[in-house]
C-alpha cells in the first residue's frame, strides 16, 4: 500500500518579472501562496505540472511544493517555500517594499 498523497501547490517564477507565482484555482497565476490551488491527488498534480511546463510564455521553473490547508488558504510546509513567499532577500523591493 502506498503512502497517502501529501497536498501540493504548483509554483514557478513569472517569466517577465521573475516573481514567485502559484497556480490559482481559476488556472491563472497568483503571487499569493494563500490564494493558490491546493492539489490533493497525484494525477491532478501531474496534469497541472505538465500544463505549466507548456506555458513557457508565462512561467519558468514550475514545480510542486508541499502545502497544507490553513484557515486562510494553503500554507507552505518547508522553510524554502516560506522564504519564497516573502520575496527577494537581498534588499527591500517589490512586495517587500510595499509592505
Amino acid at each position: 500500500m502506498s503512502a497517502p498523497y501529501s497536498p501540493k501547490v504548483l509554483t514557478a517564477n513569472a517569466l517577465l518579472e521573475g516573481d514567485v507565482v502559484y497556480l490559482a484555482p481559476d488556472g491563472g497565476w497568483t503571487r499569493r501562496h494563500d490564494q493558490a490551488l491546493l492539489i490533493t491527488d497525484a494525477a491532478t498534480a501531474e496534469v497541472h505540472l505538465r500544463d505549466a511546463a507548456a506555458r513557457v510564455h508565462e512561467v519558468v521553473g514550475a514545480y510542486l511544493a508541499d502545502a497544507k490547508p490553513g484557515p486562510r488558504g494553503p500554507e507552505p510546509l518547508h522553510f524554502r517555500e516560506v522564504f519564497r513567499t516573502r520575496g527577494p532577500s537581498n534588499y527591500h523591493h517589490g512586495k517587500q517594499e510595499r509592505a
